[in-house]
């Protein structure tokens, strides 16, 4: 595996344009949305059409409601036809509607850019499906974490630029001109950017695309629901844009009440939300190591309750007086709070990137564009539900715009809990992996010889009590392991091991001994992998001990693949037994080199104990 997969992947054709045809997009859209809003906002009364708070109110309803409309049709297109060459005719759409719209800005016809708003909205929501339904395509399954964390990077980074350049533009002489050039010039480089798209063949042959919108979002929707795990991908990321739209929405209101700042102040807010998101995304790609890890999830939820919280706390009680950007930020009541919306945002991009890869991942080649669509859907259901939650806290129930952030903690730490007992074995995985790789320096070789999907047996050898955490923190699958009951019962270690399935197992109790063994079978028979240690105990000497005949039983009643694994650099750890009992000693190093070598497979039907052991040997070589 590459080092630097993210790097490596903007070199790359397979990704460069299509990551710069979407970050343009992103950028447009919120340069032509931000500037129409902010010339509605202070245009003369004479000027405008209706009320600026209702055209505010109606621009943002226009540009949500093609995704109702339009979203399971866009996704039926994207599965029949070239992703790539839709791709390019909504971003030729694009180049036309901003010609319209740069007439429309010099003439200050704010109806018709209204109407533009609602075709920009609907070009977006036929651009989604074929963008995230391409990625699989394109992209190596151990570059699709990578590939989704640049895409939400590149998409937040590009609407904080935009937000800020459509200000910047808008409070500009000759702004509507400005505008009307930038907006034409963008949608052009858009679109050249997605003539280097490579093909991306349609997953259904011979399909006839039927116009039957309403009929359309309700396959689309069953579709959707077929497969549990994509369909709580999918209210998982709603959430997500539940939570942002609240957040995001009282960011203005929030900067000028409790935080004493002016309008460039909202745009600092804003950045630092934004900078958090990107960072996050990239940094959940490097805890995962480049791989699917729902483990990363609910710490990503914890997150967000957490600094959703620190919010609330943070804010001050007595509301600084400040004069200009400058003075906002060198406020130190304010920095608290500064740090809690970063952090916040940093959960955010570690909680959302997961949840698309798997839901990607997971798709059937022939339904992954509609399950994108369905996404869209559900994404703007919650955020019109955002919207109302608003209104109702805040206006209905007179809270302060702190107390609902709190509100939006609590609610998130209910998600929490919800997706903890989905999948904690996944969490607790996670957390272990995060523990091993801060005490050691953990290195993998040959893990791809571990399948997918299927009953595994692996067998390994045991050096120090570390040896499960380590494996199981190595594997991209989540591992049943066999482990001693007296171990088993030990506090904490109890929590670890009945979430993750573990089987107790009393070696001087037969009935414990069948029972163990009749849990392995079932588990290798569902497809799961189980690791055991046949030495039975820890090695006294740092050799590899003979291996107890139960292994040999369990091979016997169960026809899987069986991998050899060893483990180098435990000999002489705090765990393991050299120099006394092991958790008995003073600590002689911290972060050492710790290696975790898999064999090939073999079929259960031509290995035995004996066998097995000498491979093991032969893996660890001399590296204790």
């Amino acid at each position: 595996m590459s080092p630097k997969p993210q790097s490596n992947l903007l070199t790359k054709r397979r990704f460069l344009p299509y990551f710069l045809t979407q970050a343009l997009g992103a950028f447009n859209d919120n340069v032509y949305k931000n500037i129409l809003l902010i010339f509605i906002a202070y245009a003369s009364v004479h000027t405008l059409p209706l009320s600026a708070d209702l055209l505010i109110n109606l621009a943002a309803g226009l540009f949500i409601l093609p995704f109702f409309l339009f979203s399971a049709s866009a996704g039926i297109l994207a599965d029949i036809y070239d992703k790539a060459k839709i791709m390019r005719i909504v971003k030729l759409a694009e180049v036309i509607i901003m010609c319209c719209a740069a007439v429309a800005f010099i003439y200050q016809s704010y109806l018709i850019l209204l109407f533009l708003l609602f075709l920009m909205g609907t070009q977006s929501a036929f651009f989604g499906p074929a963008k995230y339904a391409l990625l699989p395509q394109h992209l190596k399954q151990n570059e699709l974490v990578s590939g989704n964390a640049l895409v939400e990077t590149g998409t937040f980074l590009a609407i904080l630029l935009g937000t800020i350049l459509a200000g910047i533009i808008a409070n500009s002489d000759n702004g509507r001109y400005i505008a009307a050039i930038c907006v034409i010039i963008f949608a052009i480089l858009g679109y050249l950017a997605s003539l280097a798209i490579p093909a991306a063949p349609p997953s259904q042959q011979h399909v006839k695309f039927q116009w039957r919108p309403w009929q359309q979002t309700r396959h689309t929707m069953k579709i959707a629901q077929q497969d549990k795990i994509i369909f709580q991908c999918i209210i998982g990321i709603s959430w997500f844009w539940f939570l942002g739209a609240c957040y995001l929405t009282q960011f203005p209101n929030f900067a000028r009440t409790n935080l004493g700042g002016q309008a460039s102040s909202v745009s600092f807010l804003l950045t630092l939300f934004s900078i958090g998101i990107a960072v996050g995304s990239m940094l959940c790609d490097r805890l995962s190591q480049h791989r699917i890890d729902p483990g990363i999830v609910p710490i990503g939820c914890f997150g967000i309750s957490l600094f959703g919280f620190g919010l609330y706390a943070m804010t001050p009680k007595v509301i600084p007086v400040t004069d200009g950007i400058i003075d906002f930020i060198s406020q130190p009541s304010l920095w608290p709070v500064f740090i809690s919306l970063l952090l916040l945002g940093v959960a955010g991009g570690i909680f959302i990137v997961p949840l698309y890869t798997l839901m990607q991942q997971r798709a059937k080649e022939d339904q992954r564009a509609q399950i994108i669509a369905a996404n869209n859907i559900w994404n703007a259901v919650f955020m019109v539900i955002s919207a109302i939650a608003a209104i109702v806290c805040l206006s209905v129930l007179q809270l302060s715009i702190p107390q609902f952030f709190l509100l939006l903690a609590g609610l998130n730490s209910l998600v929490l809990l919800y997706i903890y007992f989905q999948a904690p074995d996944f969490f607790w995985r996670f957390v272990v992996w995060v523990v091993t790789h801060t005490m050691y320096r953990v290195h993998h070789h040959n893990l791809n010889n571990l399948p997918q999907q299927g009953g595994t047996l692996l067998v390994c050898n045991h050096v120090s009590y570390m040896d499960a955490l380590l494996l199981a923190g190595a594997c991209p699958r989540p591992i049943r392991f066999l482990m001693d009951k007296d171990i088993y019962n030990l506090p904490l270690v109890n929590t670890f091991c009945r979430a993750c399935k573990a089987i107790p197992v009393d070696a001087n109790d037969r009935k414990s001994v069948r029972t163990a063994f009749a849990q392995v079978a079932t588990y290798l028979e569902n497809g799961d992998i189980v690791c055991v240690f046949p030495e039975g105990h820890l090695t006294q000497d740092g050799e590899i001990a003979p291996f107890m005949r139960g292994i040999d039983l369990i091979i016997k009643r169960s026809t899987v693949q069986v991998i050899p694994v060893a483990l180098q650099g435990l000999w002489g750890s705090y765990f393991s037994r050299e120099g006394g009992h092991a958790l008995l000693k003073w600590p002689k190093r911290f972060w050492s080199k710790v290696t975790i070598v898999a064999g090939g497979c073999v079929p259960s039907a031509a290995t035995n104990s004996q066998l097995l052991r000498q491979q093991v040997i032969a893996l660890r070589g001399d590296k204790r």
